[in-house]
């Protein structure tokens, strides 16, 4: 039995995963408000992520989730049952957290089946368990090894296994792959999101890292100061952000001050050295807005914005330049290398110009946005 797939040892309805369900969630310690009336729906097998800089909410959202932070206001419920009141140890979670949390005194395979032998599981059924669940993270040659005797990547392994081995509902994994070098947190997040599709367990993510986010994710919430800027897939959240925290928070942006007029649907942009573009948009405005470019959605031209070029740096798949535009703003644009025969030189005059559609476009006061 012990070569069994690793269905073999899985409760019927195990692909049942709860949806969770966060409605006007609120925190508060003291006067500071940790989490503010956040709405939101993760559907059932999801790989929802939490993003957002230090101090954004993420976190106590998640320890929210997981019981370990009362709510203060609002609900939060698995499927239709809600659970504000149901301590930790009975929310059907499994929990990954940033320092892996596994018990220095035992060894790999006792760590894995500490929660199943938590759970009264039959003990005919916890070796078989165990085994296959080291298989599936690759370490079910290490089982009698201590954590000491574990890189980082292994004891985040281990972390892992120990989570989902108990078959949970929601797998809940905080910052997971902070503590990992570069390298090794790619091939992680790689792992981790083949596993999470193999067992269609529904994820939440907690992340500050917005390439992690977009190469994990089904859909990411990006978090600010307690409230959600944007929901949406990797690609929504890149290609048309909300506003321009989340712009510049996810990847790279160049914001260009700019006037617009706008009619029938569309806006006329008037942007430095009397270059203007013409971008749709979804409602009526007319007055001073920012444009939002990121480096590869820019490109040079015979016509533009006037600048020239400061600084450039070759990256092997594109060449990434530093333009200084006649206003003295610095802006960075890439080029690809499949696209050039040759890099361009410093100090050398240029113009800027951007594909309307790819753009984005806010109003200046209110950072409301304008495009479609």
């Amino acid at each position: 039995m012990a070569g069994a797939p690793f269905s073999t040892f899985i409760r019927e309805d195990y692909f049942m995963s709860h949806a969770v369900i966060v409605d006007h969630a609120v925190k508060t310690y003291g006067d500071f408000t940790a989490v503010n009336g956040i709405s939101l729906t993760i559907n059932p097998g999801e790989f929802f992520t939490l993003l957002g800089p230090s101090g954004c909410g993420k976190t106590t959202l998640l320890r929210m989730i997981a019981g370990f932070n009362t709510v203060d206001g609002g609900e939060i419920r698995f499927d239709d049952k809600v659970i504000n009141n149901v301590p930790a140890h009975k929310r059907d979670i499994g929990m990954v957290f940033q320092n892996y949390a596994i018990f220095p005194h035992l060894n790999v395979a006792d760590n894995v089946a500490y929660g199943l032998k938590a759970r009264h599981v039959p003990k005919a059924e916890i070796g078989p368990r165990v085994e296959e669940a080291l298989k599936m993270v690759q370490i079910d040659q290490l089982s009698t090894r201590k954590p000491n005797e574990l890189s980082g990547g292994q004891q985040q392994r281990v972390a892992l296994a120990r989570a989902f081995v108990i078959e949970p509902s929601v797998l809940l994994m905080d910052e997971p792959l902070s503590n990992l070098d570069a390298k090794l947190r790619v091939q992680m997040r790689t792992t981790i999101k083949k596993l999470q599709r193999r067992l269609g367990i529904t994820t939440v993510y907690v992340t500050h890292d917005q390439e992690e986010a977009l190469a994990i994710s089904d859909r990411i919430a990006v978090m600010n100061q307690g409230n959600i800027m944007q929901i949406g897939t990797p690609e929504e959240i890149y290609r048309k952000p909300a506003n321009p925290f989340v712009a510049n928070f996810i990847g790279v942006s160049n914001f260009i001050d700019c006037n617009v007029k706008t009619s029938q649907g569309s806006a006329e942009v008037n942007l430095p050295g009397n270059y203007s573009i013409s971008i749709p948009v979804s409602r009526e405005y007319s007055g001073e807005a920012i444009l939002s470019a990121r480096p590869e959605q820019l490109f040079f031209d015979e016509k533009g914005i006037p600048g020239k070029i400061n600084m450039s740096i070759f990256l092997g798949d594109f060449i990434q330049y530093e333009v200084e535009l006649t206003t003295g703003q610095v802006i960075e644009l890439n080029e690809y290398t499949k696209d050039v025969s040759e890099i361009r030189h410093d100090g050398e005059e240029v113009h800027i110009s951007m594909n309307p559609a790819q753009v984005s476009l806010y109003e200046k006061e209110s950072k409301e946005v304008l495009s479609c």
